[in-house]
């Protein structure tokens, strides 16, 4: 009997020994996995039973089903016309950003002297504040003391200033060309940071056998990034889709102004919208979920999408 006491003694205590250090990590994760829960889980979690839910934050809640989503699809034309106001301006903003932002890449990468000067300079619009750039677009495109109109005016290209700001494409114009000047930098620096972990060898190989800049950039360097610009596709397009400080800023958050949405809802954008039904126009706590939990699933199908047509395909598939 005291035998068999000392043997489960002795195996508790082997026990204690060989949980103890494999508790420690679990003890160590607690505080973030606890916080994150409070903080991030339990937020999306109470967004989406909001969304099922008819709530203007005073009263009581009233459980309505999915009639949110279903009037977000069926009866609302400003939710999809955000959503072609988002892609449109996404469609005109990445590819450029993409493509001059590795041609400026290959041009900074051959540069001998100044190229730390010419990365900082480029990478300051990513850097500078969203209520400083609505400033400066909003300046420049002026109708009567912008200075593009001034300067075309000037040089007699216009006989009168053109309403940059109340045109249905020339305001998504705009605030594509905010988009790309604020993000040329970052994708700029990005392509930098490939191109240099790229072999020189490689390069050296290539000039043996005659190849030119030209060649050498469309057959060696671009292939050599492909999974550089699948990261900066599938990450623009998900910022993309929560387009929203370049246009509020661009129609009235600096200067107080009230244009919801740009001349005729044409700068409207679904994060837009989302925070208009949400603390301006209206105070519908559900039907904003609604859109919050669309659009998510909305960001989760274009990224899968973007990343399908860019990554790299396996041989054999």
């Amino acid at each position: 009997m005291q035998a068999n006491q000392q043997a489960r003694t002795s195996t508790g205590m082997l026990g204690r020994r060989r949980w103890g250090p494999l508790a420690w990590p679990y003890l160590f994760a607690l505080p973030f996995v606890l916080a994150y829960a409070a903080f991030q889980l339990y937020p999306v979690v109470y967004s989406f039973i909001l969304s099922l839910h008819d709530w203007n934050g005073i009263g009581a809640k009233t459980y309505i089903g999915f009639r949110n989503y279903e009037d977000l699809l069926t009866r609302d034309p400003l939710f999809f016309k955000s959503l072609s106001n988002t892609l449109i301006m996404m469609l005109m903003s990445i590819p450029a950003t993409l493509i001059v932002g590795v041609l400026l890449a290959y041009w900074t990468f051959q540069l001998n002297k100044g190229r730390k000067l010419f990365q900082t300079v480029n990478f300051l619009p990513y850097i500078t504040t969203p209520v400083a750039i609505g400033f400066i677009f909003s300046y420049l495109f002026d109708w009567q003391t912008g200075l593009i109109n001034l300067v075309l005016l000037k040089f007699g290209w216009l006989t009168e200033g053109i309403y940059w700001l109340q045109g249905e494409w020339t305001s998504r114009m705009i605030i594509a060309l905010m988009v790309v000047w604020r993000n040329l930098g970052y994708f700029m620096v990005i392509y930098i940071a490939g191109m240099t972990a790229i072999p020189q060898d490689v390069y050296e190989a290539a000039k043996i056998d005659g190849s030119t800049g030209f060649h050498t950039f469309t057959r060696i360097t671009m292939p050599l990034l492909r999974n550089i610009t699948v990261f900066l596709v599938v990450t623009s397009v998900i910022n993309g889709l929560q387009l929203f400080d370049e246009p509020k800023l661009l129609y009235g958050g600096w200067s107080g102004s009230a244009q919801v949405g740009g001349p005729d809802n044409t700068a409207l954008t679904v994060i837009w919208k989302f925070v208009d039904d949400s603390f301006i126009s209206n105070t519908r706590f559900g039907y904003s979920s609604a859109i919050a939990y669309s659009l998510f699933v909305l960001i989760v199908l274009f990224s899968i999408i973007s990343y399908k047509i860019t990554a790299p395909k396996e041989d054999g598939r």
